[in-house]
């Protein structure tokens, strides 16, 4: 308020710092906006609304609009004094001496503080450490449900980043899904999962607004907040009740095997499945990402067929998107990382490990400049089937 009477004051349970200022830029938000990434606050649901006194005493839970003026604004709140010098609350903790307490202490809790200043305010230098340290919380205390949660919030940062190592979205989701099953009452555990998982289990798209936020910022002769990770598949899509696959069934690209395999491997994959198990008759979202080999210099070549992905859904299986075709990239080569997701619905009598056969074309080259190859890439997706978070 103008009066100074009421300051605004957020905090975002967001992965992403930048999406969330840009949905602020979009608003024209125009108060601070906290970011709590690893779910300090432990909330267990969004929105929460607090009043907070200059005592720093919560006042009010969720205050009724209605009556606030005359609950909080209009009131006169009396305590101790305001803290003193030596009562101020304590700055950026010290990640070094939480670790050096942390060592040999047997204490899950001090390994987990000493992640969340790691992962917090140690930045992606240090996010190795902070998995560490959670996966230190755990091995004392298995039933950490914060440690777990806190740990899936680090690889998916380190999966984000150059450091980037084989495994980390999946183990990150199986992280995320260990602690909702340790606490399945927890919303904002939840979400963070459905974010990237089957449309079926969705209750709304999580980034469709990115587009229309653009646009309108933009009109208003402003720069939009630009996006470190840039939201797709199963972040936009929306929920739906049936897993269908639109339009005419597509045609095999290779149905007999003949384009020559990449038997050196110029072209890595990797694949995470969306519950990491998921119940017989339910839905998964499979994520697969390509990524040209820096030990060997392959490139993308751009100026050829674009990266398809193949899937071959067994008898009573479907799924959403059998063939799929990547963006290409920019200029004739390039070596970014390509990104793939489909929807796979597996029958109610399906038990063990399910497994999809599938395949992706490319054109690859071996250096820049180099020889350019059209190859195939086998894959096997297994999907296990049972409880999630087991």
């Amino acid at each position: 308020m103008e009066d100074g009477r009421l300051v605004l004051l957020g905090v975002t349970q967001e992965q992403h710092a930048d999406r969330c200022r840009l949905f602020a830029q979009w608003k024209e938000f125009g108060w601070p906006i906290l970011h709590d990434p690893i779910n300090l606050l432990k909330s267990e649901a969004v929105p929460i609304v607090r009043a907070v006194d200059e005592h720093g005493i919560v006042r009010l839970q969720g205050p009724r609009p209605e009556t606030f003026e005359e609950d909080f604004l209009d009131n006169s709140f009396t305590d101790d004094g305001p803290p003193s010098e030596d009562d101020h609350a304590p700055g950026m903790p010290d990640a070094d001496a939480l670790l050096r307490s942390a060592e040999g202490s047997g204490d899950a809790d001090a390994w987990r503080s000493a992640g969340d200043a790691l992962a917090i305010w140690g930045g992606i230098g240090r996010v190795d450490e902070a998995v560490e340290a959670y996966g230190k919380a755990i091995e004392i205390d298995p039933e950490d449900k914060y440690a777990w949660f806190r740990l899936g919030v680090a690889l998916r940062m380190r999966h984000e980043s150059p450091g980037r190592r084989d495994g980390d979205f999946q183990a990150a989701v199986d992280s995320w899904s260990r602690a909702l099953s340790i606490d399945p009452n927890q919303y904002v555990w939840r979400r963070r999962i459905e974010q990237y998982g089957p449309r079926l289990a969705k209750p709304y798209p999580f980034y469709d607004w990115v587009v229309q936020a653009r646009a309108e910022i933009s009109a208003r002769g402003e720069t939009p907040i630009a996006l470190s990770e840039e939201p797709s598949g199963s972040e936009i899509a929306a929920p739906v009740r049936e897993v269908i696959v639109e339009g005419a069934p597509p045609v095999n690209p290779d149905p007999d095997g003949r384009i020559n395999r990449d038997a050196t491997r110029l072209i890595e994959a990797e694949v995470v499945v969306i519950p990491p198990r998921v119940r017989p008759g339910e839905a998964a979202r499979v994520h697969v990402y390509f990524r040209p080999s820096s030990t060997r210099s392959a490139y993308w070549n751009n100026e050829s067929t674009p990266l398809q992905l193949w899937t071959s859904a067994p008898e009573g299986w479907t799924v959403d998107t059998p063939l799929m075709e990547a963006e290409p990239g920019v200029g004739a080569e390039s070596s970014e990382t390509r990104h793939l997701d489909f929807e796979v619905r597996i029958p109610p009598s399906t038990s063990g490990t399910a497994r999809l056969d599938a395949f992706a074309l490319y054109n690859v080259c071996e250096q820049a400049g180099g020889t350019c190859l059209f190859l195939r890439k086998d894959l096997t997706i297994e999907i296990p089937i049972g409880s999630e978070g087991r």
